[in-house]
């Protein structure tokens, strides 16, 4: 399959590329100055933005906008690389609320959206990426972007998964929750020196209540933003999987 450039993506596509480039202004904070940024931005706009958005919020909305896509396409969607790179971006702020649990992870994650993100411009769409090394035998090759991108999606799932166990429970302590989804998701893919470092650090994770201060939520929005990303990330991780099944590509890797 010859390769789509991104100019030739269509105007709604490009709106959302703004739209995720907006909410991205929150990323950067640090706990302080979410807790100060309304009343301190240097515009009207982000202003706006810092009082509609928490990080949890923003990686809502951005990830039921990609599920829509998907959905509306009956799967059959060319989907933007640099729109799901810009969504996934805001998924990292999440994995820095973890703590040195979960450092690894954010690292990898960061890395991997970063080389997708950098692609974008010549490879356009998530298909042509796995279709280019799937071409070229190249789809498990360590630093190939088919294989970053099954860490990322690694790395949203295991995000689904806190977010899940961390609903199910009202533990005090997320070292549960964490493990749990850790194990489902990551620990299969991971060295041994890699899962014992982070099995370790899980007694360095937040309490549910300093979760909840970081990501600047209550209990009742944190359940509301969380339902709400693991219901948009269903059809996303469906249809990454199914870049690598419908060429035939299995999934345990």
């Amino acid at each position: 399959m010859a390769l789509k450039f991104y100019s030739l993506f269509s105007r709604k596509q490009r709106s959302y590329k703004k739209k995720y480039v907006k909410m991205s202004l929150i990323l950067n904070r640090s706990e302080d100055s979410v807790a100060r940024s309304m009343g301190e931005e240097e515009d009207g706009f982000e202003d706006a933005t810092a009082a509609e958005l928490t990080p949890l919020s923003a990686v809502a909305d951005a990830f039921e906008d990609l599920s829509a896509l998907i959905e509306a396409k009956d799967f059959d969607y060319d989907l933007d690389l640099k729109m799901f790179c810009d969504a996934c971006s805001l998924v990292s702020i999440l994995f820095g609320c973890l703590g040195m649990a979960f450092k690894f992870a954010e690292l990898e994650y960061v890395s991997k959206v970063n080389d997708l993100s950098d692609a974008s411009d010549s490879f356009g769409t998530l298909n042509n990426v796995v279709e280019f090394d799937a071409q070229n035998d190249t789809v498990k090759a360590p630093g190939s972007l088919s294989r970053n991108l099954r860490r990322v999606r690694q790395g949203l799932d295991l995000i689904r998964a806190l977010f899940q166990n961390f609903l199910s429970s009202e533990d005090l302590y997320l070292k549960e929750a964490a493990s749990t989804a850790y194990a489902k998701t990551c620990a299969p893919y991971h060295t041994w020196a890699v899962r014992t470092a982070v099995y370790a650090g899980m007694y360095a994770l937040p309490t549910r209540d300093q979760l909840l201060l970081k990501l600047n939520e209550t209990e009742e929005s944190a359940e509301r933003e969380m339902i709400r990303y693991i219901n948009a990330l269903d059809p996303v991780i469906q249809y990454i999987d199914k870049l690598y099944t419908s060429r035939n590509i299995d999934l345990e890797w």
